[in-house]
């Protein structure tokens, strides 16, 4: 069997009989778009939609005041289309993301110095929790069980802050390979992951004023920032088609190999 040199590792080649089975060669760079796209193209679905056809009621809170822009919890989970194209956005990533996981956790375990490996564990831990997360205050809305909905969304937000930061930590100082090779990964991460504080911090600002003091389109301001934090917690995870994009994954018959 011959082999193919890829980077610094040697990659068995596929035999002939091997070849016949081959279906489909796909970049990983692709699945990791599909993964961030499919909730991203759902979210901006589900607040256009929002905004034309449930404008009067989901821009409304007790407050009674103007507002032009609805909170993401009332454009993904309290009406529908929204809610199914939502749901059915997230369910669809959560599976991809599963893969996303594993290669992941292969890099980590071929490329992090031993010293480091607990940060690398905790890091797909937390990855782990931020995916089940998300798909636990997407299926529970707070119309159906808020207090499950807003636990679900806490532990969003802090699993995926904790998640991002290890993970930038760990490819900027705990790699065994040459760190320039993921230059451009690190830049876009740390914008995404500043960009997503900023957002968080923004939002919580603006909700405590809107509950203080009622006034018009504060609210719509919260909003706002609520969708920097899903842009920027979705860029963050967009940067996987860098850190692996020589990577190819190859379905042959049922089998789903990583080359």
């Amino acid at each position: 069997m011959s082999k193919l040199r890829l980077g610094s590792d040697y990659i068995p080649l596929t035999t002939e009989e091997d070849m016949s089975k081959i279906r489909v060669v796909v970049p990983f760079s692709k699945v990791a778009w599909l993964t961030v796209s499919l909730p991203f193209l759902a979210f901006v679905f589900c607040v256009a939609w929002s905004v034309l056809y449930n404008f009067e009621h989901s821009t409304s809170t007790h407050c009674q005041v103007y507002n032009f822009l609805p909170s993401v919890s009332a454009t993904i989970g309290h009406y529908r289309p929204q809610r199914d194209v939502w749901k059915t956005a997230i369910a669809l990533q959560a599976t991809v993301r599963t893969l996303v996981f594993m290669m992941y956790y292969r890099y980590y375990k071929e490329h992090v110095y031993i010293w480091a490996r607990y940060l690398s564990n905790v890091a797909l831990v937390m990855y782990a929790i931020e995916n089940t997360s998300l798909v636990t205050l997407s299926f529970w809305t707070s119309d159906e069980n808020y207090t499950f909905h807003k636990i679900s969304f806490i532990m969003f937000l802090i699993t995926s802050f904790i998640h991002m930061f290890l993970a930038y930590y760990i490819m900027g100082s705990c790699l065994n390979i040459a760190k320039d090779f993921h230059d451009t990964s690190l830049k876009w991460k740390r914008r995404s992951m500043m960009l997503n504080v900023l957002s968080t911090l923004i939002a919580c600002y603006f909700f405590y004023r809107h509950n203080k003091y009622c006034e018009p389109l504060v609210y719509s301001m919260f909003a706002l920032s609520e969708y920097g934090v899903v842009v920027s917690n979705m860029g963050y995870h967009l940067t996987a088609a860098l850190d692996f994009a020589t990577t190819r994954l190859m379905i042959s018959g049922n089998r789903l190999r990583i080359i």
